[in-house]
């Protein structure tokens, strides 16, 4: 079923990458990392559209990108808004009417395995919401408020998870959980926390850990070796 769209988010230049460009154009293995995440995507057979969201200056080079690509499930590139939240809400603005599953992907985790995606749809059509997650392997503390520098308490590994994207949910809930964010003045640091809110369950779908996002110079090296094996 020809159901799911994909809306790849804005992205900022950051500063651990020391320059202007949004990440999403930086080069991996001498194509920009959008170029690597877009095409898994436009190969699925249950992707529909994707929905490409940059900074307005960036629009052409988007569109540049995706003809360069033949990319031809990319119905819509727009513009995105100050935060990530306001960009995933201009993407669903631009979901046709025939989509029923919206997944969200970072566009700068360009090594998402194409079983990470279809378990994820497969989960939010039984669940409604599903997200790709790790398992912490780290022991991981909570820093005390009142003393910093100290920890306050450790918390339960076994129950912890490292989310990443895709993200994916029915259409009509993603939109509620975004219309009920901006009501109340929400923002949250991804799309399964405004979700969350409605007191919606969200499945968790294990995943591999080289489902990385790039964000320092080291992880460009670490894609590069990962997307060469």
């Amino acid at each position: 079923m020809r159901d799911v769209a994909v809306i790849i988010p804005a992205g900022g230049a950051g500063r651990r990458m020391g320059g202007k460009v949004p990440k999403q154009f930086l080069r991996v293995l001498g194509k920009p990392i959008l170029h690597h995440t877009l095409s898994l995507f436009n190969l699925l057979g249950a992707v529909r559209e994707i929905v490409v969201v940059v900074p307005e200056a960036h629009l052409g080079r988007a569109g540049r990108l995706v003809k360069r690509g033949g990319f031809h499930k990319v119905t819509a590139i727009v513009a995105g808004g100050k935060e990530r939240q306001d960009s995933v809400a201009c993407g669903l603005a631009a979901c046709s009417e025939g989509v029923r599953i919206v997944l969200v992907h970072d566009a700068v985790r360009p090594l998402v395995s194409a079983k990470s995606v279809r378990d994820v749809v497969t989960a939010v059509r039984r669940y409604g919401a599903a997200v790709v997650a790790s398992p912490v392997r780290d022991t991981i503390k909570i820093e005390s408020e009142s003393k910093p520098g100290f920890y306050a308490k450790t918390l339960p590994r076994h129950l912890l998870w490292g989310v990443q994207t895709p993200q994916g949910f029915r259409i009509e809930i993603l939109k509620k959980a975004h219309q009920n964010a901006a009501r109340s003045g929400y923002l949250g640091t991804d799309d399964a926390s405004l979700v969350e809110r409605l007191g919606q369950p969200v499945r968790i779908v294990e995943g591999p850990p080289t489902n990385i996002k790039i964000t320092t110079p080291a992880d460009i090296h670490l894609a590069e070796i990962l997307l060469s094996l």
